[in-house]
């Protein structure tokens, strides 16, 4: 009846049914993918806080919403954690003694925005995995290329007013900190270190890539980035020559693997011949720094940290830590979780961790998906092992990294359910 006096003029129509009359639906479809590109490409301009990240963040949402972009059955957990998190995480900012309440409560507000940002990709990937990815993938790399380049001409002294992307001598690029600088670098280079193996076109320019990616890597002078790159690129490797290549493949990656060695160590035999990289590569090189000793030091405070920890269930709120005996941050993901945000804050982490490297190792059993996860899962490992020893609960590609894998394995039956998990939802 609704219908007929609809088609008749005698009733106007209702909101959703102009809405999908409107070409606003197909327009938000078509910028969609742009808006993404640009944000994603913003994630590398990060001098200030809360960056231009954030603020486009909110304009993809909107357009998301103009597009009726669908959301999936098997990305939910991830939203059904933001509840349980912020109820911890708010009462965690009551706790707030020494600091700032409102600086506390802005903490909390950054990472539950961050949780936010990683469901929106697992769905945006869901959607269309092979043609989204290749859009956050292209973005991410230009703005690596972008940073990279700015680090090392900085730290060669070769850009005016170098300093500004300087930290205590050490590349930052657009960053504030080396630490997040080096390891932003490290998902690119992944992803070229696999085309490398697989893709004989364009071989020399993604090799050329990755040498830049991994001298901008080496110019940030962090032992975790280094790291990082290392061993994401011997997972690489090895998930490569074990889960995908065949017996030719192997043989042209063993050589690869070889010649690019080679012109790396040649590279940093360059870079070391020059008298203050030396000097500050054996700096940072040594594992007896000052700050990571002693009962003051990383290692130190971070054992009177869990013990906080322990006997503070609504937990100390964000940043208490050092405002206490020691005036420094335990630099461990895993107890300044409990501190900023609780016990029931700190388990849905935890939870988060684990599912993700379930969902991930799960995935790797589809070929469809293997060759985009890959590179996914050989930094997401790294970042997991390297919470340890550094706060990265802040890092935006740390939930960039978290949603590309549960997108990437939005159609994978996880615990051995045989049900399909990846429903739209309207």
């Amino acid at each position: 009846m609704t219908d007929t006096l609809f088609r008749a003029g005698v009733i106007p129509p209702s909101p959703l049914r102009f809405w999908r009359q409107t070409r606003l639906p197909a327009l938000g479809s078509k910028a969609l993918g742009t808006c993404v590109w640009i944000w994603i490409f913003s994630g590398g301009l990060i001098f200030f806080e809360p960056s231009l990240y954030e603020f486009l963040f909110m304009a993809v949402l909107c357009v998301a919403a103009m597009a009726r972009m669908p959301l999936f059955v098997s990305t939910t957990p991830l939203f059904f954690l933001l509840f349980p998190f912020s109820v911890s995480a708010l009462i965690a900012g009551l706790q707030v003694r020494y600091g700032s309440p409102l600086g506390g409560f802005v903490y909390i507000a950054v990472t539950i925005y961050l949780l936010l940002t990683a469901f929106f990709v697992a769905n945006f990937i869901a959607g269309e995995p092979e043609r989204h990815i290749k859009i956050i993938r292209r973005a991410y790399l230009w703005i690596a290329m972008v940073s990279a380049t700015i680090g090392v001409l900085a730290y060669l002294g070769l850009l005016p007013s170098a300093d500004l992307f300087l930290l205590h001598g050490r590349a930052r690029a657009m960053f504030k900190d080396p630490n997040v600088y080096g390891p932003f670098l490290v998902l690119p280079a992944m992803f070229l270190l696999r085309d490398l193996f697989f893709e004989q076109r364009s071989r020399l320019l993604n090799g050329a890539l990755l040498l830049m990616l991994t001298v901008g890597v080496f110019v940030s002078f962090s032992r975790a980035a280094w790291g990082h790159l290392a061993v994401s690129g011997l997972l690489v490797f090895a998930m490569c020559f074990w889960l995908e290549a065949k017996a030719a493949f192997k043989v042209r990656m063993l050589v690869l693997a070889l010649v690019g060695t080679l012109v790396l160590a040649i590279t940093f035999v360059g870079l070391l011949s020059i008298p203050e990289v030396a000097s500050l590569f054996e700096q940072r090189a040594s594992m007896s720094q000052s700050y990571d000793t002693g009962s003051t030091g990383r290692f130190g405070r971070q054992g009177y940290a869990f013990d906080l920890a322990l006997t503070h269930p609504w937990g100390l709120g964000p940043g208490e830590f050092r405002h206490l005996r020691i005036q420094e941050d335990p630099h461990n993901t895993y107890v300044n979780v409990l501190h900023a945000y609780g016990w029931g804050g700190g388990f849905c982490y935890y939870l988060l961790v684990f599912f993700t490297l379930w969902r991930g190792i799960v995935g790797m059993k589809n070929p469809a998906i293997r060759g985009a996860l890959i590179p996914v899962m050989a930094v997401y490992v790294p970042l997991v092992i390297q919470a340890g020893i550094i706060d990265t609960d802040h890092w935006r590609h740390y939930f960039l990294v978290v949603g590309l894998i549960w997108g990437l394995t939005a159609n994978t039956a996880i615990f051995g359910l045989r049900l399909p998990v990846r429903r739209r939802l309207r």
